[in-house]
This record gives C-alpha cells, structure tokens and sequence, in this order.
C-alpha cells in the first residue's frame, strides 16, 4: 500500500534554514511527479511546492518563491523541501503527496515546522 512519510521537521529561528524529506513507497515513484503542501492551523491544506517525475520542472507558491526549493533522489524514493529564510508565517504541518497540481493518494505522515520570530 502507498505510505507518504514526511521526516525534519522542528523549531527554528526567523531567517533559519530547514530541510524536509518525504520517503515514498507503494508506487512507481521514479514516474510520478511529487508535491508538498502545507497546513496552517483550521485551514486548508496549500501547494507549496511540485517537482515533475525527472526533477526537470518545478513549480511554487508565490509565497515561497526564492526561499524554498523541492528536488528528487528517485532511487532512494526520497522528494525534498529545502528551505530557507523562514518565517513564521511558514509554520504549518508539511505533508508530501504524489501528483504535479493536485495530490493522487491520502495524506501520509506530516511534519511540524516551528519558526520562532
């Protein structure tokens, strides 16, 4: 069955940098493209960021846009979340899903992003 489970999230300073992973299984990983989103407390999950199944194209939330950076290592069916210059409006639950635009399995494991101001 398909597992989602995302890993490094914690609490970090304003202006900090943080790194996410996302282990994947259960799919053929290396040929669907892969997401994260976000969660703000009584919100709706938000794309944040969606890398394609060969890593040559990526998209982001404006918000994020020249902070945070998504890649792949598709033999360790690993996806990524580099971020950078945090602020606390990113706090949030970080979830990864499978798909470019719009997410394909039921939300897997999130992890917590804490960022003190």
């Amino acid at each position: 069955h398909v597992q989602l489970v995302g890993s490094g999230g914690g609490w970090v300073q304003s202006a900090g940098p943080l790194t996410l992973s996302c282990r994947a299984s259960g799919f053929d990983f290396w040929d669907t493209a892969m997401n994260w989103y976000r969660q703000f407390p009584g919100k709706e999950r938000e794309l944040v960021a969606a890398i394609s199944e060969t890593g040559m194209m990526t998209k982001y939330a404006d918000s994020v846009k020249g902070r945070f950076s998504i890649s792949r290592n598709n033999p360790r069916n690993l996806v990524f979340l580099q971020m950078a210059n945090l602020k606390p409006h990113d706090a949030a639950v970080y979830y990864c899903n499978a798909g470019w635009l719009y997410t394909i399995y039921p939300w897997g494991q999130g992890t917590q992003v804490t960022v003190a101001s």
